[in-house]
């Protein structure tokens, strides 16, 4: 049927399944979906595929957790094969929602899953189809003829009315490949299987840093638990050398995860988005940082933890954080590690918060939708002071990683060094990279590392990274901009070298990565004119706009701003 409107999902991972899935929940029969997917296989994307995990990689999230699917975890472990569990070492019996997996076991959950939409799909009467091993590699608007061309594996061409750009990860090789033992990510992590004796330099302390230890830490030597159950590490004899050092701007390891009230980053004392539409419309086209702070932060810990909300009630948002540091830099960052550890497995067992953490979280995802509207001041403030401290406290690093990185440390093999932010990592042409950094007595060190890894997480791309070259030339794409309520801070900002850009007007912009979407993740022209036709979940390169990364929170969001707007 010609008449049908066509809709391309451009990815079918975590996005593009639950994209899918709210056209299935339509129930719409006027329209004919088209996935485009780079691999084999929907669902599992890159961090639940071998593209991001190995068979020790775990999940930061539990199944009470996760959004609505069409059945639960639950469920469905008690479907799958003995075979399977007993690999992973699974009990489906013993198996709750609140338990963590394997992140290759979940990538065959959400594959399930984008099955049981499909046939959902089938039984509705909803037209799809599914082109398997097609990596997108252009997207031309056709703005004249109200149409889109999606280019797959630079050659076939298909016409479409709307798509939803999904492509999920996105790690560009700068110098891997390049530079011998020089990895600009820890993925896919197979490459990491390597048996080293010389000390391995990591940047970042993030759950890609967790990752890469894993891997690493099981090729150089072998954990052990007591009969108490604690775990130990032994190195392999033959690499007494192996070591891996940690190299991290604030010397801070993640937080350990607890258990959360609200399992689902939502909260009704927040405000509403009828809410914060008013409070823009009457702050002179602006989002107030400090109003959100104190309506999504401070208010609903004052209903739940009145002792903690007295000690924080005055407290500027960086008197907030400045607070919240202290304590952590005060501490050796293992054993902070160990009594958060600690604090975390009562917090399980009680099933109790440890709540200002968890109102961090949420602060976090109610920030993330609006944050294109605030002022560049306040998101230079959020990117200064409060985005430290959220990547820190809502990593969640499950119990077993941080068990084994206390293992790890306990054996001599786990280090960390604080390296301040004007570190900087020099590519080595005989192999890994030289790290230059002040140490804490500030004399300058330039130590090279025979081998190293990036893994400071997902990177925030540039807009000059953004893949599909026609969006660029044709100028649909605009480069992500805040705007300074003062143009004094404005003029400021530009003697500071920051990149910063006068419009005609005389207002003052400062350029944040990425591209510029609007509320509904459509993508804006140079014009400041948003795209009936395209729209974009791809996180890598809407940063400047989408601060916060978090996961299929994040997917289910989206995909309900894009559906309410496509219908």
């Amino acid at each position: 049927m010609r008449d049908r409107k066509r809709i391309a999902i451009l990815g079918g991972g975590p996005s593009g399944l639950f994209m899918f899935k709210r056209f299935v929940d339509t129930g719409r029969t006027d329209i004919s979906i088209t996935i485009f997917e780079r691999k084999e296989r929907l669902g599992a994307g890159m961090p639940y595929s071998a593209e991001g995990a190995n068979d020790e990689h775990i999940t930061n999230v539990s199944g009470n957790e996760i959004p609505p699917l069409v059945t639960s975890l639950n469920d469905w472990i008690k479907t799958i094969s003995k075979d399977t569990l007993n690999k992973y070492h699974m009990d489906a019996k013993r198996f709750n929602e609140y338990k963590v997996l394997p992140r290759l076991l979940f990538g065959q959950y959400l594959t399930a899953q984008f099955d049981l939409l499909q046939n959902q799909a089938k039984e509705r009467g909803i037209e799809y189809e599914v082109h398997y091993n097609s990596p997108v590699t252009d997207i031309i608007d056709q703005p004249e003829k109200g149409k889109v061309v999606v280019e797959i594996a630079a050659q076939a061409r298909f016409d479409f009315d709307q798509v939803i750009i999904c492509t999920g990860h996105s790690w560009p090789h700068r110098h891997e490949g390049k530079v011998p033992n020089y990895f600009d990510s820890p993925y896919p992590p197979a490459k990491l299987g390597m048996q080293l004796d010389h000390p391995v330099a990591i940047k970042g302390s993030s759950l890609t840093a967790v990752d890469a230890i894993r891997t690493l830490a099981r090729h150089n030597g072998i954990f052990e638990k007591d009969v108490n159950g604690k775990l130990s590490y032994q190195l392999f004899d033959h690499n007494p050398g192996f070591k891996l050092v940690l190299h991290t701007r604030n010397g801070m390891l993640p937080a350990v995860r607890f258990h959360l009230e609200d399992s689902h980053l939502s909260n009704d004392a927040l405000l509403t988005r009828e809410e914060i539409a008013e409070h823009i419309k009457n702050n002179n086209g602006f989002l107030s940082l400090d109003h959100i702070f104190e309506r999504d932060f401070k208010l609903p810990i004052k209903a739940k933890e009145p002792e903690f909300y007295e000690q924080i009630k005055d407290m500027h948002l960086e008197e907030f954080v400045a607070a919240m540091m202290e304590l952590r830099e005060r501490l050796d960052p293992f054993q902070l590690l160990k009594a958060e550890h600690a604090e975390a497995e009562k917090s399980i067992k009680r099933k109790e918060s440890v709540y200002w953490k968890e109102m961090l979280g949420v602060l976090s995802f109610a920030l993330n939708y609006p944050a294109k509207h605030l002022s560049a001041e306040d998101m230079q403030r959020l990117q200064k002071s409060l985005t430290p401290l959220i990547s820190i406290v809502i990593a969640y690093i499950p119990q077993s990683s941080s068990e084994e990185l206390l293992a790890l440390h306990q054996a001599g093999v786990l280090a960390l060094i604080p390296v301040g932010d004007d570190s900087k990592v020099e590519p080595h042409e005989a192999g890994g990279a030289v790290y230059h950094y002040k140490d804490e007595a500030d004399k300058e060190q330039a130590i090279h590392f025979s081998t190293y890894i990036d893994c400071v997480g997902q990177p925030h791309l540039t807009f000059e990274d953004f893949p599909f070259k026609s969006l660029l030339s044709g100028r649909t794409v605009s480069q992500a901009k805040l705007k300074f309520s003062s143009a004094e801070e404005g003029r400021k900002a530009t003697e500071e070298g920051k990149a910063v850009s006068q419009d005609d007007n005389g207002d003052y912009y400062l350029k944040v990565s990425g591209i510029t979407i609007n509320d509904h993740f459509q993508v804006v022209d140079a014009y400041g004119a948003y795209n009936e036709r395209i729209y974009i979940m791809a996180v890598p390169y809407i940063g400047g706009y989408n601060p916060d990364y978090s996961g299929l929170d994040f997917s289910e969001e989206a995909s309900n701003s894009i559906i309410q707007r496509m219908f």
